[in-house]
Parts: C-alpha cells; structure tokens; sequence
C-alpha cells in the first residue's frame, strides 16, 4: 500500500506527541509502506475541526494522495460524533481506509467498520462526560464564592476591543 498519511495529535504542548509516532512509525515500518507522510498538530484539541495538519491531510485525501490513514486512537482524529460521521463518510467516498492502532480498527474490514461506529458514540460520550465534569466544577468553585477568571492587572485599564468576541461568537452560529 502507498501513499499511508500518520495522524497524531496531542491537546497540550506539556504532552509528548511520540507517544504516539513510536507505535505508528513502527506499525508502518513493520507492514513495508511506502510513502508515509506524518501530519502532526500540537496542541489542539479533538472538538477544534480547524487544526493545522489535519486540514493539510483533508486537503491532500481530497486530491487523491492518500489511500490510507493511521492514527494513534480514534480520539485524535476528532470527537464530535457529527463531525467523525461526516469525516467517515468522506472516507468511503473516496475509498480512504482508516487504521486505529491502539484500538485495532481498520475499515477494510466489516468488524473494523462496525466497531468504529461504536467507538464512535463512545467517543461522544466521553466528550460529553469532560464538558460536564468541568462545568459542576466551575459551578462547585462559584458556590464557594471563589472568583473565576484572568485577575485584574495592570494591562486592565482601558477598554478592552470587542471585536474578536463578536467574531468567534459570529463564527459558532
């Protein structure tokens, strides 16, 4: 198989992105691919559609350079169950397979496809699950009247320019 694109992602810079490429360049090199082209984002994370590498890798799946994803765990490639859903059928359109090494799915496979859906919903779930832990938490923190937020400073005396508020609000609608 040629033209195989690694995925990895990590959400914090703290963490160690070769954690990942290890196992991926080693599952690579053990089944012979050629042509292994890594895409690779730091820190982003899983609900952001528009990370770097990851739009450099829909770009080149679309102009046909790529037959075969790999990633690490499903969650690096995204966790919104909309946006897997979409992303997975664009995969079948243009006959891409996808390779989840840690979860050994791969769908050339009909096991592979029916347990990428499941772990899809999973994956919702567990994003679902973290937005609502954090939001008890800043509930939990505002009920013990701690204050939220960046502190007051010195950069705090003029207004501050609304314009990137309304843009990303906008832009969420």
């Amino acid at each position: 198989m040629s033209n195989i694109a690694i995925y990895a992602r990590v959400s914090d810079s703290s963490q160690i992105i070769e954690t990942q490429l290890i196992p991926l360049r080693e599952h690579c090199k053990r089944l012979n691919y050629d042509g292994v082209k890594e895409y690779i984002d730091h820190g982003f994370s899983g609900k952001d559609n528009n990370r770097p590498a990851f739009e450099r890798l829909m770009v080149d799946m679309r102009q046909g350079k790529v037959d075969c994803i790999i990633c690490y765990k499903l969650d690096r490639i995204g966790r919104s169950l909309k946006h897997l859903l979409n992303l997975f059928e664009e995969f079948t359109n243009r006959k891409v397979s996808f390779v989840s090494l840690s979860q050994n799915i791969d769908t050339n496979t009909a096991e592979g496809r029916m347990f990428l859906n499941m772990l899809m919903v999973l994956s919702q779930y567990e994003r679902e699950l973290v937005v609502a832990r954090t939001l008890d938490g800043l509930q939990r923190a505002r009920k013990q009247g701690k204050t939220l937020g960046r502190p007051t400073g010195k950069k705090d005396s003029r207004p501050r320019a609304k314009s990137g508020y309304y843009l990303r609000y906008a832009k969420t609608k």
